[in-house]
């Protein structure tokens, strides 16, 4: 075979080899400009007016939840929690499968990208990733870390994700549809097929780190993290489309990262080399560190194009448009990735219902019942078939990606709040005034402001209500944001809907909360509290 790029050696060859590929040509760990110039000749993708690589997905603009399998064998056992998201896959199929992928690419150009997941040295996982698209190989680079070249040179994968856009699955081979992301924990193999969605891969790897650390003592984080001038960590926990992009995004404080992380006795990392951000109504004014990041040698994902400029308002494809980009894009980003042990906690949630209050302080029981519960508004787009948002609770803000039982996760929290005596605050990013379709989202100017009260300890002096019905204790007043804001029920116009909207989600709480078995009394009280 041909190899192309960086450190491209006799040792690559054979290790691919091994592997049981043997393409004409492969790309290895070219430069960005390199693999979108080689995108735009294949005709995957168009420089639009910022110098980033745009490209449509295809059919799915979002993850495929119900096509995501993870093999069941020895090593994942009862170790997985197995239900509605973590899907047995045989074993046996998963091989026959991986035999046909690997038949299919015989002799095809392929692109190469070989990295890290996780910026900690001590808990780094090496891995390849395998595309037969240029662009979604520029995707990887920009959201794995990238190696430097010595470390090229010799770098020997732990995991290998194989995503070949071409390639789908039929009836024998045991998937639910032509779309599959299988998890081989066993193998260390990834197998993404029928799918152009380049999310799938990102979220994989969250995946295998979830499973992997927590034996580690590391507790594996959904969250985006920054770092002040003073070196004080703060982390944002929250499902896709509750801000934690943007609001770590601060141009007062330094970028750890913007979605995945670990947090270990050291300190937090995170797991990526870049940022995957939701640009549906990007804005210079809301979001400048977003809108400046997307240039040479970002990708967008599904934004529509006048002409050659992108209209971040068109949501006529999807309303989960995105760009990818290397950390470095975003000014004073922290290299590496690393931060210490925080002492704030921030929770985001957007509550489509409208009940919320935009920000209130937990208690350690209390973090924990809404660690364990994850409630959020799932967002249009995110997934295949989400029109509008839709109440969901996601266990540790991030089900979708935890392979272990939500107590697993529970426990490595509440020991690391422990140990630091961090403050958590429970912050919506949702809708005030009414439901969604009748308020208004909060501004991100408001919830700015009341982050940075939280973190500058502006929070600790101020005096507090105590909601009753959701077990919140909200701050009376938060300076620069309107203090009707604060407590939800003055935004709306019908008190009697407001307290009818907030007991049903009281009881949401509750009967969610039910599934968890041995679960101390201490943290069940801390929660909301369902009307007779």
């Amino acid at each position: 075979m041909n190899v192309l790029g960086t450190a491209a050696g006799a040792e690559f060859s054979s290790q691919l080899e091994r592997f049981g590929i043997s393409p004409a040509l492969v790309y290895r760990n070219p430069g960005s400009d390199e693999l979108a110039r080689i995108a735009v000749e294949l005709k995957e993708g168009v420089i639009n007016s910022t110098g980033s690589l745009s490209v449509n997905t295809g059919k799915y603009t979002g993850r495929s939840p119900d096509d995501r399998f993870i093999v069941h064998d020895g090593l994942t056992g009862d170790a997985v929690d197995w239900g509605k998201i973590n899907h047995k896959f045989p074993g046996d199929k998963f091989g026959a499968l991986l035999e046909k992928m690997k038949r299919s690419v015989q002799g095809r150009d392929l692109f190469v990208f070989d990295g890290f997941v996780g910026a900690d040295l001590q808990n780094r996982l090496p891995i390849r990733v395998i595309n037969d698209r240029a662009w979604q190989s520029l995707f990887a680079s920009n959201l794995f870390i990238r190696p430097a070249a010595a470390e090229l040179e010799s770098h020997e994968p732990e995991f290998t994700i194989l995503c070949l856009n071409d390639f789908e699955a039929s009836a024998e081979d045991g998937t639910k549809s032509n779309v599959f992301i299988l998890i081989d924990l066993t193998r260390k193999i990834v197998l993404i097929g029928g799918t152009q969605y380049a999310g799938e891969m990102k979220k994989s790897m969250f995946s295998v780190m979830n499973f992997l650390l927590p034996e580690r003592g590391v507790f594996p984080m959904h969250c985006s993290a920054n770092i002040g001038d003073g070196g004080d960590t703060l982390l944002f926990f929250g499902l896709s489309g509750t801000g934690k992009t943007t609001l770590s995004a601060d141009s007062s404080r330094k970028l750890i990262g913007d979605d995945e992380h670990g947090w270990s006795d050291s300190g937090t990392f995170n797991f990526e080399g870049g940022c995957y951000a939701k640009c549906i109504n990007l804005s210079r004014e809301a979001e400048p560190e977003i809108w400046n990041a997307i240039r040479r040698g970002a990708v967008l994902e599904n934004v529509v194009l006048e002409g050659n400029k992108p209209d971040y308002a068109d949501n006529s494809l999807t309303e989960n448009t995105r760009a990818a980009y290397p950390l470095e894009h975003i000014p004073g980003a922290v290299t590496p990735s690393v931060g210490g042990n925080p002492q704030v906690i921030i929770f985001l949630t957007a509550d489509a219902l409208g009940v919320l209050p935009p920000i209130s302080r937990l208690t350690r029981e209390g973090a924990m019942y809404h660690f364990m519960s994850g409630y959020t508004s799932k967002l249009a787009g995110t997934e295949r078939g989400i029109k509008e948002p839709k109440s969901v609770f996601s266990e540790c803000f991030g089900a979708p990606f935890m392979p272990r039982p939500a107590a697993v996760y529970a426990k490595l929290l509440g020991e690391k709040i422990t140990e630091h005596n961090a403050v958590v605050y429970l912050v919506n990013t949702g809708w005030s005034g009414g439901p969604y379709g009748v308020g208004k989202r909060i501004k991100i100017q408001y919830s700015r402001l009341m982050v940075a009260a939280a973190v500058s300890g502006k929070l600790d002096g101020v005096r507090y209500m105590h909601d009753g019905l959701f077990n919140l204790d909200v701050p009376e007043e938060v300076k620069g944001v309107p203090p009707e804001i604060l407590n939800p029920k003055n935004t709306w116009k019908d008190k009697d809907l407001y307290d009818s909207a907030a007991q049903r989600l009281a009881g949401m709480f509750v009967e969610n909360f039910a599934k968890f078995q041995g679960v101390s009394p201490e943290i069940i009280s801390a929660g909301p509290r369902a009307s007779p």
